[in-house]
């Protein structure tokens, strides 16, 4: 009995909202009719935006305004009405009053549709409730809307339905827009800190022959005017440090990269990567700027270093912690590693505590999986975690007083990997015999391996300076800044399962 209610309550909720999508449509023949196509109007000059109004009312008071936005809502009230416009900068109401805008004009003000656009002329005063207005001396239709924005209180929450259609998720929710206004913001300041530290923005390719650089799987496709198969790429590294190579010291590439693997809260299957290289520095130069420019960006984009994200205070004004994955994983699990010596003492410990790992698997890919299962968990503040085993760590130089590690760092925020640097390997005999392990393991069935790269083999025979390098992913850094807990919620149109499967 219930289900045949439900039923029966949808069905006229489908045959109410086909009635007002006719209406819409019956309203813009009309328009067409009359010579008033709202399609056929192609400029509106906007001098202000609703914001800057309420901001700098005294600067305003009493003078012309223009803007142009989204009708949000509406009261009819006779011979004068309110509505509220929604432009990029927030809403403003507006009163329009028959006397003020034309008899006829005013008729067609009562016909306007929630979401419809609109351009409001008039002049900014306040209410005799203090509110500040826009006093409407002509109101202009300039774009009809032909579907039905969700109801405003409720709002648009489908979450599903928000990553899918966006552009709405916009209109609705003016907290999603402000996240990436911020998102912008963000990109913008970490270019002008580079910049003016005297990096330089470059562009590296999307396709190639062979994707280094990460442990990832790539996307495959084929190039058909050379009949040849690529990838698209898994990182930024390889082609930057060709540039080092080149003699171009400091650089840095903002861009998307592409990664075949699985969906979740912290992973989407193209995301945006900055990679920076600087001549004549090690990883410990890098941990010196990327904690400046965390801290940086944070007061230039927040007006704060103290960060608020998932109800815990993240503080970005003190020092960063920096302690070695060994000592992290005694530090946090009273594991001692320093006395493993051998592959076989590794498994042992990993089967002692209950942690897989494969065959092929080596002292330390061991101690980087003890790490991940016992340690990251804990790493909230700020953190570089340095030093990780060789194994992992298949494009960095070895810590010179042991081999067995390397001179690398991974800083970790909210127990989430935020970057990722080395000082770079420029051994190109040590780099050949790296690769040839990951070959190794590739065969093995490791499909995240790294392959030989012959030419960027070959331009460390040329000659690599000693170098720092790192890598930030710009999601997560916006995530943290904008106290977002998925990685869907900072990116505009992120990747989603056709509706179609």
């Amino acid at each position: 009995m219930a289900e045949q209610q439900n039923q029966n309550q949808n069905q006229v909720k489908e045959e109410d909202l086909n009635h007002l999508l006719k209406v819409r449509r019956e309203k813009l023949a009309e328009l067409q009719e009359t010579g008033k196509d709202p399609f056929q109007v192609t400029k509106y000059d906007v001098n202000v935006h609703s914001s800057e109004i309420k901001e700098h009312y005294d600067e305003w008071e009493g003078k012309e305004v223009s803007i142009a936005g989204r009708l949000m809502s509406k009261r009819v009230m006779g011979k004068a009405s309110f509505c509220n416009v929604q432009d990029l900068k927030g809403n403003i109401q507006s009163y329009v009053a028959r006397d003020s805008i034309g008899e006829e004009e005013y008729k067609e003000f009562k016909k306007l549709d929630i979401g419809d656009i609109v351009g409001i002329k008039g002049t900014a005063f306040t209410t005799k409730t203090g509110e500040v207005s826009i006093h409407a001396e002509s109101v202009l239709l300039l774009t009809k809307s032909l579907q039905i924005l969700p109801e405003k209180f409720h709002g648009l929450t489908n979450t599903d339905i928000r990553y899918r259609q966006r552009y709405v998720d916009l209109i609705m929710n003016p907290e999603v827009r402000d996240t990436f206004v911020k998102r912008s913001q963000i990109i913008k300041s970490i270019r002008d800190h580079l910049d003016a530290q005297g990096f330089m923005e470059v562009e590296t390719p999307m396709l190639v022959a062979n994707a280094g650089g990460a442990a990832a799987r790539p996307f495959e496709t084929h190039y058909n005017a050379l009949d040849e198969d690529v990838k698209l790429r898994i990182s930024l590294e390889l082609y930057l440090k060709r540039l080092i190579v080149g003699g171009l010291e400091r650089v840095y590439e903002i861009g998307r990269v592409f990664r075949n693997e699985g969906v979740d809260t912290r992973h989407n299957p193209e995301f945006t990567l900055m990679e920076l290289y600087q001549a004549y520095t090690d990883y410990h130069g890098m941990m010196d700027l990327v904690e400046d420019l965390f801290r940086s960006v944070a007061l230039k984009v927040l007006g704060t270093a103290v960060v608020n994200y998932d109800g815990v205070e993240i503080d970005l004004s003190k020092p960063f912690e920096r302690i070695t994955m060994v000592d992290a994983l005694k530090k946090y699990k009273d594991i001692d590693f320093t006395a493993i010596h051998t592959d076989e003492e590794a498994k042992a410990l990993a089967d002692q505590y209950h942690v897989e790992y494969g065959a092929h698997h080596k002292k330390g890919d061991i101690l980087s999986m003890l790490f991940e299962e016992f340690v990251e968990e804990h790493l909230v503040q700020p953190t570089f975690i340095m030093d990780h085993p060789v194994e992992i760590s298949p494009l960095t130089k070895k810590k010179p007083d042991d081999p067995d590690y390397t001179e690398r760092f991974e800083l970790f925020i909210t127990k989430r990997e935020m970057a990722n640097a080395y000082s770079e390997l420029n051994d190109p005999l040590d780099q050949i015999e790296r690769f040839k392990a990951q070959e190794a393991l590739l065969a093995a069935g490791d499909d995240e391996a790294n392959s030989m790269d012959d030419d960027f083999v070959n331009a460390l025979m040329i000659g690599m300076p000693p170098t720092g390098g790192i890598g930030i992913g710009i999601d997560r850094f916006v995530m943290l800044l904008t106290d977002s807990y998925a990685i869907r919620d900072v990116l505009l149109f992120p990747t989603m399962k056709s509706l179609e499967k």
